[in-house]
């Protein structure tokens, strides 16, 4: 404030969820030291508050509290008031967030934190009512209260930031060193889902249900019946729920109820990256094309509305429109009347529970929780004419950030499932966003920024942006065997050892060892709506122990495994993802190695059939992979035609010449790799 004129800091920003609160009369920094320095120089707290762009509860509180006067002038009086966007500084609210689990055993976002100067909390919450409210504390009773507390006698609660602060860093170095078998937590694992298995509707637990994708994969892998069905039963329910858009494509966020009806309507794009692995897994285990059509359907919602002009994937699209939760996607059956007529309109209603009465605040979400009819394909053109009417009626806010760990999981999500489904576009997909990524977002050597909008390219990477983005590279090499996409991703991952491995006990920090160091450096390791970082590097260093062959790779895999399995003892089904890893290096399906003489070119397809790691070298490539798999030279390029070398374990065949020679010795493996 100057001159007692509100110097609202956030409209120099790009975060859309920054600019949301430019004109609050809240005078807002964003996360920078200036903001701290004069915290100190005034001496008063600092108010942090964490969120981000399509957040409901946010949106709420902005309303009630940030827009509101007589709020903004105790905190500009009192405090000096910090805004995140929890998207661009996931290190500022992974470390905060854990103060407020602590402090309140939940966290969820706004997340909001009261601060000594020096960063160190000493409250943490939520969403904050403006005044008290059927018995809970409001914003403006807190911050008085506080404000009192820290002109008056501040030592206990700078007391109590000391020991939040100890209590967390003691927290962080306990690392339990006794390793167990993995075959036993995926056991225990296995032996949780099932109890927790909710047998009508599918999915785990009571509401609000998650869609947690890796649970499914996790269970896929298993080969055996029942996980599989769990798995089915929760793909189909979800798919048959509202939380799936029947009209748009695409999945929200989660469901409030236990039978997918009524979601909470923001979409991610991290859910539905997730959620198309999960289905084209789906379609592999089962050969059912409902599941490669829900997928093809999930693929195509993010290519129309979260997709960039240059290739690159958007973070989301809100909940709310017009302040009003899921106004977007609602109807009412004369409006469905009016937009199909009567005949089709009628049937649409039928099978899409659209009713009078309404399933949501008097309307209606089209679902197929009741439909008699399904597994029949929907009525395209009916979708089709409710789609452009729906759009015509209102509009979403979307936030347009380009995320590099996101962009990460959908591109290892598109260049995967390009695979199993056989779906080239796919591919063309991953490989436009994989170079975006690396032109704007990589920064040399292998180090990347995490995030970019409006032309510019900010904030240091975080564990999550280099593993993600190195799996997601990974997977486009594996879907184009073009040495390029493996050459990036030994970068990538190069870097995130360096910056972020712990050499000695194993594990990944969150944040870079040169990056703003905050009071904690976390190892965070629970899969929860995201796969964790360290679960995803362990991926990488696994998938690059073969396909580079060096001995650097498979080391710290087993050192970043032996971690994690001493992480997941307490809780194995919290670690599903790295489960689901552990799962494939158990089953063993063998590695293929091709090598390819100048005259005999092969289609992706002929390759893209067997699910198994696959390195190919041709005569054009060659000194390029012998470069990045040095253990390559041992294998020459045959005279004419394609050596396929077949391997299971540490034993590899003699090379076959032909793709049915290949199959043959497919089915003559242990356990039909």
């Amino acid at each position: 404030m100057i001159g007692g004129k509100v110097m609202n800091r956030l409209k120099q920003e790009k975060s859309p969820y920054l600019l949301q609160h430019a004109e609050n009369p809240v005078d807002w920094y964003p996360w920078c030291e200036e903001a701290f320095h004069e915290a100190a120089k005034r001496d008063v707290p600092v108010f942090l508050s964490i969120g981000y762009s399509v957040c409901h509860w946010c949106h709420v509180m902005a309303h009630e509290s940030f827009e509101d006067q007589e709020v903004a002038a105790v905190i500009n009086k009192d405090y000096v008031a910090v805004k995140v966007d929890r998207e661009e500084r996931p290190d500022i609210d992974a470390v905060y967030m854990a103060v407020c689990q602590a402090m309140t055993g939940s966290g969820g976002w706004p997340l909001t934190i009261i601060m000594t100067p020096d960063k160190k909390p000493f409250f943490a919450g939520t969403y904050l009512p403006k005044n008290n409210q059927y018995g809970h504390m409001g914003l403006l009773e807190l911050l008085t209260a506080v404000s009192a507390k820290w002109k008056q006698d501040r030592r206990q609660l700078l007391d109590q930031s000391e020991k939040i602060t100890a209590f967390l860093n003691s927290r962080a170095g306990e690392k339990n060193r006794d390793v167990v078998h993995p075959q036993q937590l995926i056991s225990e694992a296995l032996t949780h889902f099932a109890e927790s298995f909710d047998p009508k509707y599918g999915g785990f637990g009571q509401s609000p249900k998650f869609p947690s994708p890796h649970n499914l994969l996790f269970l896929m892998v298993q080969k055996q019946d029942r996980p599989l069905a769990m798995a089915e039963k929760t793909l189909q329910q979800m798919y048959r729920g509202g939380i799936f858009d029947h009209v748009g494509g695409g999945f929200c966020r989660y469901s409030t109820d236990d039978m997918w009806l009524a979601p909470h309507f923001e979409k991610m794009l991290y859910d539905n990256a997730l959620l198309i692995l999960a289905y084209g897994q789906a379609y592999k285990e089962t050969g059912k094309t409902l599941y490669a059509d829900i997928a093809e359907r999930t693929v195509r919602y993010v290519l129309r509305e979260l997709t960039d002009q240059d290739g690159a994937f958007y973070c989301s699209q809100d909940a709310d429109s017009e302040g009003i939760e899921g106004k977007f996607y609602l109807f009412t059956p004369q409006e469905v009347l009016e937009v199909l007529g009567r005949k089709a309109g009628s049937a649409f209603c039928k099978r899409y529970d659209i009713t009078k009465e309404g399933n949501f605040e008097g309307k209606g979400i089209p679902n197929l929780i009741k439909d008699t009819m399904y597994g029949e394909p929907p009525e395209e053109y009916m979708l089709l004419k409710l789609y452009r009417y729906r759009l015509q009626r209102a509009s979403l806010h979307k936030d347009d950030k380009i995320l590099t760990s996101w962009n990460g999981l959908m591109i290892a999500a598109l260049a995967r499932t390009a695979r199993l489904l056989d779906k080239r576009t796919y591919l063309t997909a991953a490989l436009d966003a994989a170079d975006f990524v690396w032109e704007t977002l990589h920064i040399g050597e292998g180090r990347l920024l995490a995030r970019w909008r409006d032309g510019e390219a900010a904030f240091s990477g975080t564990l999550e942006d280099y593993a993600y983005f190195a799996w997601g590279l990974i997977e486009c090499y594996k879907s184009t065997f073009h040495p390029a996409y493996l050459k990036k991703a030994v970068k990538v991952a190069n870097c995130l050892v360096d910056l972020f491995f712990d050499e000695e006990k194993g594990g990944c920090y969150l944040y870079a060892k040169d990056s703003e160091q905050l009071f904690m450096r976390p190892k965070e390791t629970y899969d929860g709506a995201l796969p964790s970082g360290n679960s995803v590097a362990a991926l990488v260093m696994k998938g690059l122990s073969f396909l580079t062959g060096e001995e650097s790779w498979r080391l710290a895999f087993e050192k970043q495994a032996d971690f994690l399995m001493g992480e997941a003892k307490q809780y194995p089904a919290g670690h599903s993802f790295f489960l689901w890893q552990m799962s494939e290096v158990l089953a063993d399906r063998g590695q293929l190695i091709c090598t390819c003489s100048g005259s005999s070119a092969f289609d992706l397809q002929d390759l893209w059939q067997f699910d198994l790691d696959i390195l190919v070298k041709t005569e054009e490539d060659a000194a390029s992979m012998e470069e990045t798999a040095p253990f390559l030279k041992n294998y020459p390029i045959p005279f004419s035609g394609t050596n396929y070398y077949l391997c299971q374990g540490h034993t590899c065949s003699e090379p076959v010449k032909t793709l049915e020679e290949l199959k043959k010795l497919l089915a003559s493996f242990p356990d039909n790799i």
